[in-house]
């Protein structure tokens, strides 16, 4: 319920919201990232990962364990970069959202490697929350659209842990973009309070399912099922947890 009621607040609450314009503009401040190089003759997999609600940790570990398991899974360790909003630090901002994804957009070969965007917050029909605390803002798929552009990755991978996340299944998915989302674009997710390590759908896909199932089409339909069990069990109404697009991206990741 908690998580309900946070999402519904989300779309009244931050009424400033974020365009692909003001991404733009807000890229001079944000630190330098660097990450490793493209290999040549290798599909290297670079992963970004956020977690966007500052006023709940849920968020900040979310992203940290997704980026641990996927580094893992896919050998991207020092093609990461994992920023985090808290209570005292405000990491995952506009700049440094755009920041990260431009330095992967000059590391990677656009042509032969993955990019894997991992986005943990709370949701609302419009969007995800961004609050830190310095700003608030909803992240919107043409939002997201952007920053997969400045990686310059051909080969996408999106996953968004949130409520009403299927908006982004709706509006990203194609045949070069699969997109992995924890709800349908009108249902809730659940599991975030402050102090637990993972939401529901975190906790199916990324820390149950993917730990030892690397294909992610594989894991999805582990975790859809654990989670909806889940929440039938504890008298939820079930979130349906959405994938959609990428098969040539699956392939891909499947001949690494």
């Amino acid at each position: 319920m908690r998580r309900f009621v946070a999402c519904v607040l989300v779309g009244l609450a931050l009424s400033c919201g974020l365009s692909s314009e003001a991404l733009a503009q807000k890229a001079g401040g944000a630190a330098a990232f660097t990450v490793e190089p493209h290999r040549p003759g290798k599909i290297d997999v670079y992963v970004l990962s956020f977690g966007l609600w500052g006023p709940q940790s849920v968020f900040e570990s979310e992203a940290k364990g997704a980026a641990r398991i996927l580094e893992g899974q896919f050998g991207s360790k020092g093609r990461t970069i994992v920023r985090v909003n808290t209570k005292a630090r405000s990491e995952a901002t506009p700049a440094s959202l755009l920041a990260a994804s431009q330095a992967v957009g000059r590391a990677l070969d656009p042509d032969e490697d993955v990019i894997m965007l991992v986005l943990t917050s709370h949701g609302a029909p419009q969007g995800l929350g961004l609050v830190s605390r310095r700003e608030a803002h909803i992240v919107t798929p043409d939002d997201v659209r952007y920053l997969l552009g400045e990686t310059k990755a051909r080969h996408r991978v999106v996953i968004v842990s949130a409520c009403y996340s299927g908006i982004f299944a709706n509006a990203l998915a194609d045949e070069r973009t699969l997109v992995i989302t924890a709800a349908a674009e009108d249902k809730p997710s659940f599991g975030c309070r402050d102090g637990a390590t993972w939401t529901y759908f975190g906790d199916a896909f990324f820390n149950k399912a993917l730990r030892n199932e690397r294909q992610l089409d594989v894991a999805f339909k582990k975790a859809h099922d654990l989670v909806t069990k889940r929440e039938e069990r504890e008298g939820f109404d079930p979130s349906h947890p959405q994938i959609a697009g990428g098969a040539p991206v699956l392939e891909r990741l499947k001949a690494r």
